[in-house]
């Protein structure tokens, strides 16, 4: 047999055909891959492509309306949908008034998604400002509010206390049939209530619970002169009150006298 044939035959013996096909076959994935690869990133660059072309709001904002959210929205580049930087989305979203947190996302291939969640407002803080249930305090403006808030005053970083002190009485007045409607807190630290019938209550700096109970149990008493009404009450004694009066709305004196006759 030639020489050449006997060596090549040999050759082809000692050769592991497995590995030979393996490292084919792994040659022809990698080529594939690369051409895939660069097919994508092709496609990515085409900005018509990739620009946020919708944008979803949920969370049922009442006092923020679509158009201002995305008015909001549309200072950030939405051209393009990777480069878009969802952080800045939503600052931009929280900087408006009424708003309270946000949560942004993309969603491939065009599509940003807001959810937004709107301060839930309680009192009106030292006349210009809002608290929310959180005792946060916020500032936007009061034209959409359809209900009547309770003001509340006070020092700077008293919010949360002057938040809790009247949920706290507001709800022991309510059940003794009065109706608080403001509070103030000085820089002393002294306290004044406010009631819907006008009457002014004087607390101090201590015992507020023992005080406005006092007044509670005073006020039938105050209720039996007839020529005037109770102005304000000073509950800061220990052992009594002083009450301020002023003059009875003719009308409403008017008015109680001729129930008195009628049941007489």
């Amino acid at each position: 047999m030639n020489p050449k044939i006997e060596s090549f035959l040999e050759w082809q013996k000692s050769v592991h055909w497995s590995r030979v096909f393996g490292m084919g076959f792994f040659l022809v994935v990698l080529v594939s891959l690369c051409q895939m690869f660069f097919s994508i990133s092709h496609y990515l660059q085409n900005e018509h492509q990739t620009q946020i072309k919708h944008v979803s709001i949920m969370g049922k904002p009442e006092h923020t309306s679509e158009r201002q959210i995305l008015k909001a929205i549309k200072q950030a580049d939405l051209s393009r949908f990777f480069d878009l930087d969802v952080n800045q989305v939503q600052d931009l979203v929280i900087a408006l008034p009424w708003v309270e947190t946000a949560s942004v996302r993309k969603q491939w291939p065009n599509t940003l998604k807001v959810f937004v969640v709107e301060h839930v407002p309680v009192a009106i803080w030292n006349d210009d400002l809002l608290l929310n249930s959180d005792g946060i305090v916020f500032q936007a403006p009061q034209a959409t509010i359809t209900k009547k808030l309770p003001s509340l005053f006070g020092p700077q970083g008293s919010e949360t206390e002057a938040l809790n002190t009247f949920q706290e009485f507001s709800e022991l007045l309510y059940i003794n049939n009065f109706e608080l409607t403001s509070l103030a807190l000085s820089e002393r630290f002294a306290w004044q209530f406010w009631l819907a019938n006008g009457i002014n209550l004087n607390l101090g700096r201590k015992d507020k619970l023992k005080r406005v109970q006092k007044f509670i149990d005073m006020y039938p008493y105050m209720l039996k002169r007839k020529d005037a009404e109770v102005d304000s009450v000073d509950l800061r004694y220990d052992t009594g009150l002083a009450v301020s009066w002023k003059a009875a709305d003719l009308q409403d004196l008017q008015q109680k006298n001729y129930k008195q006759k009628s049941k007489a």
